[in-house]
């Protein structure tokens, strides 16, 4: 047995079924463990190690346990930053396995004389080169614990000669004995002091217009937070990691927060006089009430988040799920019905504006078309992700959660690219399940090889590709954030639709209202990869649910300075306000 078998076999005794990694001379020897034990390990070979690094963090997301990746030394290895920053900020437990140069020629200036770890020192909350057959065993254990644990990147890199040498018991020191760890990993209580619960519950019950805010660490609480809300008469608002915490047809949503939310969460967000905030650190502080405004209670399960967005009375640390269980009955039901039901009561008016820009009969055909008629038509065990930019706010507004359905996409980190490799990894994890990937035409040409291994793997994911020819998100930003017109964000146009069948995959194009609910029958019916290419109006903006005059002033700043589409885009937005007044 040589270290790299070692190394298979601890990833075996975790429970480690799925790895996602591309081969290279950097990891002859792991990839030869793992060829050798390929009846207990499913290594999905990706097109590109950031992709792989993307779907380890999104398989951990998904199935709550840790995600796996692979790639070879220099290169192949700094591949993986990208997606090892979204499982660092989005909380995934990851364990990245990266090869190493020969250990006698470290620092020499050798081809793909990288030092990994050096390399890691940021982004991995355990981080460590293997240094002989004998040290393989603990680091392992170590790094996959402290993944678990900690919810951050863990990374082992191990260099060429180590990975092929024989594990000798002369090569121990006295200080290693052997089997000293194991793969056993205890689980905190994760639940706050009584002292904390009676605090907290002396703080919502004074409250008045309670609102709750719920995040990615509440997903697995979905009837407490309803219970908690009916007790409240509290609106629960969803930042976009938190999107399936409850369905959106439950009366006690307002949906999104944000850029991508809805007006009626901006409205609770403004009026409450109590804020209850469970597993989240949504990072946009400027939608959160202003400091002082509302009294404020914070659930999270890592101390360090309690009051980094907003200043609270008391931060109960622990589970989600176990400290609501755990607060519900020291709560009173609150008599004050009035500021659930206005919220109740804007989420109508908001949902008829959603219909109508969703039925939209204008050509080019509205992206508004694309989430409104495809929501429509997911199961209730779909499995949905988006990518970063216009299309995010195709899924987060225009999509609804419904129960039993999961949802994510790159969170805190809000990188583009990840929507497909997140879709690869949500298939292989369930096979069963109905798995789309809502991505732009900028993101998906990122990392477009990965449809190949969609098709390689026979795995029948829908990619609804939003098709503006356009950086959609930083056009408008640059408009509307900044008062400038649109620079340099024009793409050149990609038929997707033969793209997806030159790859074995297939393709379906939309390019209007009237068909559009037709065509995704069409296409969520057919078996294997589907690229589903949506044609939209460039020239639409998804603008944030409530205008500032700041925004409305750049907006207009930008058409003045010389926008090349300002005749165009005048007339867009006139239309559109039009259509949701009347």
């Amino acid at each position: 047995m040589d270290a790299s078998d070692v190394l298979v076999e601890r990833l075996i005794a975790w429970g480690v079924d799925t790895i996602f990694g591309l081969p290279g001379d950097g990891i002859n020897g792991v990839m030869e463990a793992l060829r050798k034990k390929q009846d207990k390990i499913n290594f999905i070979h990706v097109r590109h190690e950031e992709s792989a690094a993307f779907m380890a963090c999104a398989y951990a997301k998904f199935t709550g346990k840790i995600g796996v990746c692979l790639a070879t030394s220099g290169p192949g290895g700094i591949h993986l930053l990208n997606g090892l920053y979204d499982a660092k900020l989005d909380g995934a437990p990851v364990l990245a396995i990266t090869g190493m140069q020969f250990t006698d020629v470290t620092g020499s200036f050798g081809q793909q004389d990288v030092q990994l770890d050096k390399v890691f020192i940021d982004v991995a909350v355990y981080n460590e080169r293997i240094m002989s057959p004998t040290h393989v065993e603990s680091t392992m254990d170590l790094a996959i614990r402290t993944a678990i644990t900690r919810r951050g990147v863990a990374h082992v890199t191990i260099p060429i000669d180590t990975q092929m040498m024989e594990v000798k018991s002369s090569q121990r020191s006295e200080r290693n004995v052997a089997h000293h760890s194991n793969a056993v990993y205890a689980i905190a209580g994760n639940k706050p002091v009584e002292g904390d619960l009676q605090s907290a519950a002396a703080v919502l019950n004074a409250g008045k217009r309670i609102a709750i805010l719920a995040g990615a660490g509440a997903l697995h609480a979905t009837e407490e937070l309803l219970q908690i809300a009916e007790l409240l008469g509290a609106p629960i608002v969803k930042p976009l990691l938190g999107k399936a915490t409850v369905p959106d047809d439950s009366p006690y949503t307002t949906g999104g927060i944000g850029l991508l939310g809805t007006a009626p969460s901006q409205e609770v967000m403004e009026n409450c006089d109590t804020l209850l905030m469970v597993g989240t650190s949504y990072p946009y502080m400027e939608y959160l009430p202003k400091p002082g405004d509302c009294k404020c209670v914070q659930i999270d399960a890592n101390a360090q988040r309690i009051s980094l967005r907003y200043p609270t009375e008391v931060g109960l640390v622990g589970d989600s799920r176990k400290t609501l269980r755990e607060l519900l009955p020291l709560l009173r039901h609150n008599d004050y019905r009035k500021f659930l039901e206005q919220a109740q009561t804007g989420m109508k008016d908001w949902n008829k504006i959603i219909e109508a820009e969703g039925t939209d009969p204008a050509s080019p055909m509205k992206p508004q078309v694309v989430g409104y008629e495809l929501s429509k038509r997911t199961r209730e065990d779909a499995i949905i992700v988006s990518d970063s930019g216009t299309n995010t706010t195709v899924w987060a507004r225009y999509m609804h959660a419904k129960r039993g359905q999961k949802h994510s996409c790159s969170g805190n980190l809000a990188t583009m690219a990840g929507g497909m490799p997140y879709a690869i990894a949500a298939q292989v994890a369930y096979p069963d399940r109905q798995v789309i990937a809502v991505i732009g035409d900028g993101g998906f040409t990122m990392l477009m090889g990965e449809i190949i291994t969609a098709v390689t793997y026979k795995l029948p994911i829908k990619f609804v590709i939003i098709k503006n020819n356009t950086l959609g998100q930083i056009k408008w930003e640059q408009m509307v954030f900044e008062g400038n017109p649109e620079y340099q964000c024009d793409l050149l146009p990609i038929d997707f639709v033969s793209l997806a069948r030159s790859v074995g995959a297939e393709g379906i194009r939309i390019d209007e209202q009237k068909t559009a609910g037709a065509r995704f029958d069409e296409a969520l019916a057919m078996s294997g990869p589907v690229i589903i290419e949506c044609v939209v109006d460039p020239l639409t903006a998804m603008l944030p649910p409530k205008i500032t005059a700041k925004q409305a002033l750049k907006f207009t700043e930008a058409l003045a300075k010389g926008e090349p589409n300002r005749l165009r885009i005048a007339l867009t937005a006139a239309h559109d306000t039009v259509r949701q007044i009347v």
